[in-house]
C-alpha cells in the first residue's frame, strides 16, 4: 500500500521521472506553527546533489503546499503537497526497458503488475523518500511542542563503525560532515571509504542509529501495535533498509536475564531504571527513557560495472547501468530514518490521548 500511519495517516504519490512526487498527511493537529524554513532544511539534507559522496542529480526539492496550512498554522485538515521533479534523465534508463537490473525491483515488479516505470525506479525508486521526510519535518514541528526530540547518525560505513555508543557522542556534530557521523576521525575514514568504492563503480553499506529523547511513558498498543513494531515497519519500508533492532538488540541474546534486565529504583522520588538495554520500549510500550534503535542498510543494488543478467524473455545478457547513484545510502538515509521515526511517535502520541482510561 501507499499509506502508513492509524490516525495520523500519510498516502504517498509519484515516481522517480514523473511531473511531481507528493503526499497527502491525514489526521496532522490543528494550531501548530508551520515552519517552512525548518521544512526546508530538513528538505536539503535529504536532497541530491549535497556533496561528492552523493548522486550528482540536482533537484531543489521545494516543496508546495496545497491544502491544510492557513496563515502559518495547520488548520487540521488534510495537508496535501507536492515536490517537482526537474533534473530527471530519463534517457539514461533506455537500455532497461526490457533488462533486469540484479537485486532492484524490476523483476518483481513486472511480475506483480505486469508493467513497470523503467525510468529510474519508477515508484520504487528512493526519490520517493522526499515526500517521507517533509511529512517527517511536519511532524518533528507537533512533536517539539510537546518535548519530543529525534536524532539519527550514521555509525557504520562498510566495516568502519563507532565504537561507542549514542551517549557517548555529541549527536550535534553529526550534521558538521557529509557522512553525517558524530565522530570527526571516523567520519573521515567513512568518506574515504565511500570514495574508493565510488572510484571503483562498486557500492557499501552501513548502519544509521537512531535517538528520540522526551518520549512519555505509555505510547505504544498491545498486541500488534507495538511501538517497536511500528517502527520496526517504518524503517523496513525504507529503500535499502535490511535490518532493524533496538536496545541491546541481536546482542541480547547472547546474554543472561540478569545481564539484561533494566532495574527500577528511585530517582528523587520517580521510579526510573538503573539502565536502559531495552531502549526505551518494554513490552511494545515507551517506558520514559531514550529510545534508541539501528537500521542496517545494504549497499546500492546499482553498479557502474558489468553484471550479469537478463532480458525480459529470459535471454542472458550484461548490464552496464547507467545514470546519476548513490556508492552509499546511508548519509542521506539518516533524514529519511528521522522522518519515519517521527511520523510513528506523532501518531502514536494521537492513540495514546485516544486510548486512555477517562474513567477511573
Amino acid at each position: 500500500m501507499n499509506s502508513i500511519g492509524k490516525l495520523l495517516r500519510l498516502t504517498t504519490f509519484g515516481e522517480s521521472h514523473g511531473v511531481a512526487i507528493g503526499g497527502v498527511l491525514d489526521g496532522y493537529p490543528a494550531g501548530v506553527v508551520i515552519d517552512e524554513e525548518f521544512i526546508r532544511s530538513e528538505m536539503a539534507r535529504r536532497r541530491p546533489g549535497q556533496s561528492a559522496i552523493t548522486t550528482s542529480r540536482n533537484e531543489a526539492d521545494e516543496v508546495q503546499f496545497l491544502s491544510g496550512v492557513f496563515e502559518g498554522r495547520s488548520t487540521g485538515t488534510p495537508i496535501a503537497f507536492t515536490i517537482m521533479n526537474n533534473n530527471n534523465r530519463s534517457g539514461d534508463y533506455d537500455n532497461l526497458r526490457d533488462t533486469y537490473r540484479p537485486s532492484h525491483a524490476d523483476y518483481v515488479y513486472d511480475c506483480k503488475y505486469g508493467v513497470r516505470d523503467h525510468r529510474g525506479g519508477g515508484r520504487s525508486s528512493a526519490r520517493e523518500t522526499a515526500v517521507r521526510v517533509c511529512a517527517g519535518a511536519l511532524a518533528k514541528l507537533a512533536l517539539k511542542q510537546l518535548g519530543i526530540s529525534v536524532v539519527a547518525y550514521t555509525s557504520r560505513v562498510g566495516e568502519i563503525s563507532l565504537a561507542e555508543g549514542y551517549t557517548a557522542y555529541d549527536l550535534s556534530h553529526a550534521e558538521n560532515n557529509a557522512v553525517r557521523c558524530p565522530d570527526a576521525v571516523a567520519a573521515a575514514a567513512m568518506e574515504s571509504l565511500i570514495m574508493e568504492v565510488k572510484r571503483a563503480g562498486d557500492t557499501v553499506g552501513g548502519v544509521v542509529t537512531c535517538v528520540a529523547k522526551g518520549v512519555p511513558v505509555g505510547l505504544g498498543e498491545p498486541l500488534y501495535d507495538k511501538l517497536s513494531a511500528s517502527l520496526a515497519s517504518a524503517m523496513l519500508s525504507i529503500n535499502a533498509a535490511k535490518g532493524f533492532d533496538y536496545g541491546n538488540g541481536f546482542a541480547a541474546s547472547t546474554g543472561r536475564g540478569s545481564q539484561q534486565n533494566d532495574t527500577f529504583c528511585n530517582e528523587g522520588g520517580r521510579i526510573a531504571t538503573r539502565t536502559n538495554n531495552s531502549g526505551g520500549i518494554q513490552a511494545g510500550i515507551s517506558n520514559g527513557n531514550d529510545i534508541y534503535f539501528r537500521v542496517a542498510f545494504k549497499p546500492v543494488a546499482t553498479l557502474l560495472m558489468e553484471q550479469p543478467t537478463v532480458t525480459k524473455d529470459g535471454t542472458e545478457t550484461t548490464l552496464l547501468s547507467r545514470g546519476r547513484h548513490d556508492p552509499c545510502v546511508v548519509p542521506r538515509a539518516v533524514p529519511v530514518v528521522e522522518a519515519m521515526t517521527a511520523l510513528v511517535l506523532l501518531d502514536h502520541y494521537l492513540l495514546d490521548r485516544a486510548g486512555r482510561n477517562l474513567f477511573s
